[in-house]
């Protein structure tokens, strides 16, 4: 039977707060604290990792750990190959994993963990710059290190003082400075993070093209240019868009007619029975590449205030339609 703290008799909910908050005024105050450290060893630190023929490779214990993940995995999405490697795994195999083209980033917060330390000279032996994030300049980690970054903070915001909040804090605000300073240096675009996160709404947006999300081959609704009132309004009906766009004999398009062009020329009083679609049409509509991402076809749609656009291929013919709804579908808008 293990060892629990017997539960407090009643909730202080005004004590509850009171912490919470001086939690957050801590914090925030650790990660100003940073500031003044970042200097001449951030720079190195981003030097190296800039040049880096192999991967970052961040290595951490306890709590530590947990952040050097999260710190791995925000480097790798945002243009720098990291990896994650236990120190204590790292003693009995996974060193093999570190090679002299990489950079290790080692993470604790007294510079003193036991499983980190016992893995710096082979670390060392093997060439590998280590970067050492710590917060304390004279730990065996830092001593070892080609560039130190200072994670020190006053005081954790544990009660005890013992839990590590506020250093994790830090590390981890450390970390995302790193982060964004590479990545601005690799010239990393939002193009460059959706094709690390296809899954995401940002790769949605940045990755579907019109052709992706179009209506294609029979579902696209067309006519010719001597159709009559009768097939006009068939071919809407049955496509579901609409509108239909007008033809030549090419399959350029020579004009749209929609909804809205049959409301009006109905107010105006046109005889439509005996009118051809190229009478009724509306010329030059909007269109776009079938090449184009989709978010520009939610762009065009937006200024020109329409909700469908009729799609070309690269000879300049109609190859596709989409209204608002297939683009709400995709999740594109």
């Amino acid at each position: 039977m293990t060892n629990q703290p017997a539960p407090a008799a009643t909730f202080d909910a005004v004590r509850a707060i009171n912490l919470a908050q001086e939690t957050l005024d801590i914090e925030a105050a650790a990660l100003l604290g940073l500031k003044p450290h970042i200097g001449p060893d951030f720079v190195q630190a981003v030097r190296l990792m800039l040049a880096v023929q192999g991967r970052v490779v961040v290595m951490g214990m306890g709590k530590s750990g947990h952040i050097g993940r999260k710190i791995a995995a925000t480097l790798s999405s945002t243009g720098t190959p990291a990896m994650f490697v236990h120190p204590a795994e790292a003693s009995h195999g996974d060193l093999g994993m570190i090679k002299p083209v990489d950079v290790v980033l080692a993470i604790s917060n007294s510079g003193e963990s036991e499983e980190l330390t016992a893995v710096l000279p082979m670390i060392k032996r093997l060439g590998a710059p280590l970067v050492a994030m710590t917060g304390h300049a004279s730990s065996t980690l830092a001593r070892h290190a080609d560039c130190f970054l200072n994670s020190a903070v006053a005081k954790e915001a544990c009660p005890l003082n013992l839990a590590p909040t506020a250093s994790t804090t830090a590390q981890l605000a450390l970390g995302d400075a790193l982060a964004v300073a590479l990545l601005d240096a690799r010239g990393f675009k939002a193009e460059d993070f959706a094709r690390s996160h296809p899954g995401g709404a940002l790769g949605r947006k940045l990755l579907t093209l019109v052709s992706d999300v179009m209506r294609s081959s029979n579902d696209v609704p067309s006519v010719g240019l001597q159709a009559g009132f009768s097939e006009l309004m068939r071919e809407m009906s049955d496509k579901g868009l609409g509108a239909t766009a007008v033809v030549d004999e090419a399959g350029r398009v020579q004009g749209i007619f929609t909804d809205g062009d049959l409301r009006r020329l109905i107010e105006k009083g046109v005889d439509l029975r005996s009118s051809t679609a190229q009478v009724l049409m509306h010329p030059k509509p909007s269109t776009i590449s079938c090449d184009a991402l989709a978010v520009d076809a939610v762009e065009l749609m937006e200024q020109r205030r329409i909700t469908s656009v009729l799609v070309l291929d690269a000879e300049g013919k109609l190859c596709g339609a989409l209204n608002s709804n297939d683009l709400m579908r995709a999740k594109v808008i």
